[in-house]
């Protein structure tokens, strides 16, 4: 990277690291006990462009790079991971999936609202029977003339309470094949509604709820990209959804580590400072070996994204690395702070609750694996 894109990057990473020190850290330990989204932080995050990223102005997008975006995502993830999720997810998702293969029409008609974050979107793949096993989705879409009715329940769907539009991928028949296809729904269409919110063990500012398709009929117009072609789609849309959670570990590793970092310097056991430790200090070389190598995996996959080549390798190793460093960063911070990791007036057991998610979100660690086995194998 050219000296001027990285000192950009580091003036832009300040710029990140002061609206969230300001407007997200005073709150996070309340917005994580009501278990609520703050909604009213939308207007701040769209003014500074986070709403619509990596998408042009011609939409309503900001139009920045994929190494300026995940700094975004690395340092409100720092500060929050809930919030930090939130954005990867609008960004990555919902927002991608009709930017990637939305007619101009649809483009036109739902874009401006995501990007400038008049309203909020969800992304719906995930079933309670499928997991990570995709192709055993059972909810469907059957054709009937001009229009389509789904049927079918969806789980896990980040921002499902919030959401106004919502991208929805389900069983087709086409040419006798199986396959899935993606459809755009607005919240008031008939048939459809929104079930139960998941109480979770971290992210818990962050909604995931379910949602379920009961005769909801669509007009042929909301198809979104062609018909059969849903799941391939969706796996491009995913390339850039898992350098965003890598981007979201790389953060939430940092926090956890300064937090760490903090801690020992003020904390004195048998008359001696943690931090005089040889012990503290090879957990601390550890861990900030183990981010900057993580940080780099992910800028990599970003560049190489942002010269418009195919990353499903490359995001697949950022987000298995990323993530988990991210779990060991936040086991080994609240091991360093003993008894005080484990209570809440310390942020330290936060991170350690918010980090798993990223070992399982858009494709577990597991599957990644299996993505980057077949890579190389090819």
């Amino acid at each position: 990277m050219k000296a001027d894109a990285t000192e950009d990057l580091e003036i832009l990473r300040r710029a990140m690291r002061e609206f969230a020190e300001r407007e997200i850290a005073p709150h996070v330990m309340e917005w994580d006990e009501a278990q609520r989204f703050p909604i009213e932080l939308l207007p701040k995050l769209a003014e500074l462009g986070l709403m619509g990223a990596v998408f042009p102005a011609e939409y309503g997008g900001s139009g920045v790079s994929y190494p300026e975006y995940v700094v975004m995502i690395e340092e409100i993830s720092r500060v929050d991971g809930s919030v930090g999720l939130f954005l990867a997810a609008h960004n990555s998702l919902w927002v991608n999936h009709i930017y990637l293969w939305g007619t101009e029409e649809q483009k036109r008609r739902y874009l401006p609202d995501l990007t400038t974050g008049k309203k909020i979107g969800a992304w719906a793949l995930t079933e309670p029977g499928s997991g990570s096993d995709a192709f055993s989705a059972s909810a469907t879409a059957v054709k009937d003339g001009d229009h389509y009715v789904l049927n079918g329940t969806k789980s896990f769907i980040t921002s499902a309470s919030l959401a106004g539009t919502y991208v929805v991928l389900v069983v087709t028949e086409t040419g006798g094949q199986r396959g899935m296809s993606a459809f755009i729904i607005e919240r008031d269409t008939p048939g459809f509604s929104i079930g139960k919110k998941e109480n979770k063990l971290g992210m818990r500012a962050s909604d995931t709820a379910s949602i379920i398709l009961e005769d909801c009929r669509l007009d042929a117009r909301n198809l979104l990209g062609k018909e059969g072609h849903g799941f391939s789609d969706a796996m491009k849309v995913l390339d850039g959804g898992r350098i965003s959670i890598a981007a979201l570990g790389v953060g939430m590793a940092q926090g956890a580590y300064e937090h760490a970092l903090k801690y020992v310097k003020q904390r004195k056991q048998f008359g001696k400072f943690l931090s005089e430790f040889e012990v503290i200090q090879f957990k601390l070389a550890d861990m900030v070996t183990e981010i900057e190598a993580a940080r780099l995996l992910t800028m990599r996959a970003a560049e190489l994204k942002q010269e418009g080549r195919r990353t499903s390798q490359e995001s697949s190793m950022a987000k298995l690395y990323s993530s988990e460093v991210a779990v060991r960063v936040a086991n080994e911070s609240v091991q360093i702070h003993g008894g005080y990791g484990f209570i809440k007036d310390f942020p330290v057991e936060k991170y350690y609750r918010d980090v798993k998610l990223c070992t399982i979100g858009e494709g577990t660690s597991e599957i990644q694996r299996l993505v980057i086995a077949r890579h190389i194998l090819k």
